[in-house]
């Protein structure tokens, strides 16, 4: 785990941060649909998981930019972005009805992060303990698959007041639209690190990566 400590003072967001940090602390949440027409036939032709190849094109997307990499130490009052960001993803257990934390590391490298993400998940398979770990996983990110809904809306709520900077991702079911395979997509980021924009722009770079992976 590596990772650089930003200067609040020329950091680009200054103004934007110490207001979000100090006057009004909040995130901000988006829901839009991401056209999956094409993953999920380079999946099945692949003989891969759908699941694994988004969550790896998300992960890519994710650590493309510092916006997103971005974590704050209360102890020390320090804002810090780190070099890599890693995945939390859960397995549902349909015996228990609970899930199980896993979690992952990412690699650019394609065929190395899908093994061992696709080992993680039939390891954690196997228990049925929540093991929920992030004091020792400070750069991971929440990264949720809602299977049971192709849902319009969704929101993350955390305590007022709590500075936690890390991306919050969900996504659902995909349904066919117009002949077109429609995935919803929630992606919550701190205020005070992203805006409209950098929230949008991880719609606009998934829709790249996707496009690139399908060849």
């Amino acid at each position: 785990m590596n990772y650089r400590i930003i200067d609040k003072e020329t950091y680009y967001r200054k103004g934007v941060y110490r207001h979000f940090t100090e006057d009004c602390k909040c995130s901000v949440s988006m829901t839009a649909r991401v056209d999956v027409t094409d993953l999920v036939k380079q999946s099945k032709e692949t003989g891969t998981k759908f699941y694994i190849n988004f969550l790896y094109l998300l992960c890519k997307v994710l650590n493309s930019r510092d916006d997103y990499k971005m974590a704050y130490f209360w102890q020390t009052d320090e804002l810090i972005c780190y070099d890599v960001i890693n995945p939390t993803q859960y397995v549902f257990h349909e015996d228990t009805e609970t899930c199980t934390p896993v979690y992952s590391y990412y690699t650019p490298d394609y065929a190395e992060f899908y093994k061992n993400a696709v080992a993680d998940v039939e390891a954690a398979k196997n228990t049925r303990e929540y093991l929920l770990d992030s004091a020792n996983h400070p750069n991971w990110f929440d990264a949720s698959y809602v299977s049971w809904l192709s849902y319009d809306s969704l929101n993350v709520e955390l305590p007022d007041g709590y500075i936690y900077l890390a991306p919050i991702i969900n996504w659902g079911k995909y349904r066919e639209e117009n002949g077109r395979l429609m995935m919803p997509l929630t992606v919550r980021l701190n205020h005070a690190v992203a805006d409209g924009f950098l929230v949008a722009n991880v719609y606009r770079l998934l829709e790249k990566e996707i496009a690139g992976f399908c060849g």
